[in-house]
């Protein structure tokens, strides 16, 4: 479950903090959040889009290629990449169902798909689609992982942690599946065992800021701030760690408004999440 957007650059690691912020406030307070999928890990398109200094201009020019050359099923995922980025994902949804009914069988098209729809909030359909994407005979450790990810958004908690420990026999040690269980127990609300496996993650990442940023977001929440901003800190440039420290506090500060008015955070996180 990648709950973070694989998002690159400083303002995609803020937005992912923030929503990831919002995931444990409203698990502590009980309420019911959309969370996204495929945080750490990456499916559909071989190709990934880069991130354009004119948003709306790399969109129009997505747009008129796949008018272009709709059957294109690589034309459709990157189209479908820049929606998604844009906020349109509805759109991105109708873009990868016609383009899996005119390439049907295409299992990169059916995973992208899939993905599509989690990010819609589509989850049954989403997960039923990723099942198609891949086989018994031949699994895919990623579509797993996601699929983990569509059952821990529908509270199927036990059930998600199935297909990341299958995710986990084809990858041993993969972080962007540790993260994913980690953040699977963080929503059940086992902190400590998040905690423990969110270090496994951390260990194997290779200083991924994702997994960064998910195992002190962890550590916070248990009231160890101090390690927590020594791991935000870690190898990171000096506003970029501070920017992301203000969010750890902001957290806090949420947990603790959490626990005098459960409400008043509840109304909080309903606007802020959408």
């Amino acid at each position: 479950m990648s709950l973070l957007p694989l998002a690159q650059g400083r303002p995609g690691r803020l937005v992912a903090s923030t929503l990831l912020s919002l995931i444990v406030l409203s698990s502590l307070c009980g309420c019911q959040t959309t969370i996204p999928t495929d945080i750490t890990g990456s499916l559909g398109g071989t190709a990934e889009v880069s991130r354009p200094t004119d948003p709306r201009r790399e969109l129009d020019a997505h747009r008129e290629r796949y008018r272009a050359n709709p059957k294109d099923p690589e034309i459709a995922l990157q189209f479908a990449k820049v929606l998604r980025t844009a906020g349109e994902r509805s759109q991105a949804v109708a873009v990868l169902e016609q383009a899996t009914i005119t390439s049907p069988g295409n299992k990169v098209l059916l995973a992208g798909y899939g993905r599509a729809l989690a990010d819609n909030g589509n989850f049954q359909q989403a997960f039923d689609v990723l099942t198609q994407a891949h086989s018994p005979e031949d699994p895919d450790w990623r579509i797993l992982s996601v699929q983990g990810s569509v059952l821990d958004q529908m509270g199927r908690y036990d059930e998600a942690r199935q297909y990341y420990a299958s995710a986990l026999k084809l990858a041993p040690d993969e972080p962007s599946v540790l993260s994913n269980l980690g953040l699977s127990y963080l929503l059940s609300k086992d902190l400590a065992k998040a905690e423990e496996v969110l270090r496994r993650a951390y260990k194997h990442a290779d200083k991924d800021r994702r997994v960064q940023m998910n195992l002190a977001v962890v550590l916070a929440l248990q009231g160890h701030v101090s390690e927590a901003e020594s791991i935000v800190k870690a190898d990171r440039p000096v506003d970029e760690a501070t920017a992301s420290i203000a969010e750890l506090k902001r957290l806090l500060l949420r947990k603790e408004a959490a626990r005098s008015s459960p409400d008043r955070v509840r109304a909080t996180a309903s606007v802020q999440s959408e």
